[in-house]
C-alpha cells in the first residue's frame, strides 16, 4: 500500500522516510527493531490520516476486518477482505483514491 500511494504521487519517499523514522525512534519501541513491522503500519496509518485518505476510525475498522478476516481463512489461502464475517455484502471499505 505504501508503495502504491507514492507510485500514485500522494506523497514522496522523504516525506514516508520522515514519517517512519519519526515512529521508529519513539521511546517505546523495542531497541531490537523486532517491532518493526508495526512501527511500519503506525507510520503507514499517521500518513493516511495526515494526508486525508481516512480517519483513524476508518483505518482501525479496516484493520480490524482484516483481522477477522485472516481468522477465518483457512490456512494456505488468500486472506480476502470478503472473508470477514462481519463485512456487509453491500457495504465495503475504501480509502484510497
Amino acid at each position: 500500500m505504501t508503495v502504491h500511494l507514492h507510485d500514485g504521487g500522494h506523497f514522496g519517499w522523504g516525506e514516508w522516510a520522515e514519517m517512519l523514522s519519526s515512529e521508529l525512534h519513539r521511546p517505546e519501541r523495542k531497541a531490537d527493531g523486532s517491532d518493526y513491522f508495526d512501527a511500519w503500519v503506525a507510520a503507514l496509518t499517521a500518513l493516511l490520516i495526515t494526508k486525508g485518505f481516512a480517519d483513524a476510525e476508518t483505518v482501525l475498522a479496516l484493520q480490524q476486518s482484516w483481522q477477522r478476516a485472516a481468522e477465518a481463512t483457512p490456512h494456505g489461502r488468500p486472506i480476502l477482505l470478503e472473508n470477514d464475517p462481519a463485512r456487509t455484502h453491500h457495504g465495503g471499505y475504501c480509502i484510497i483514491p
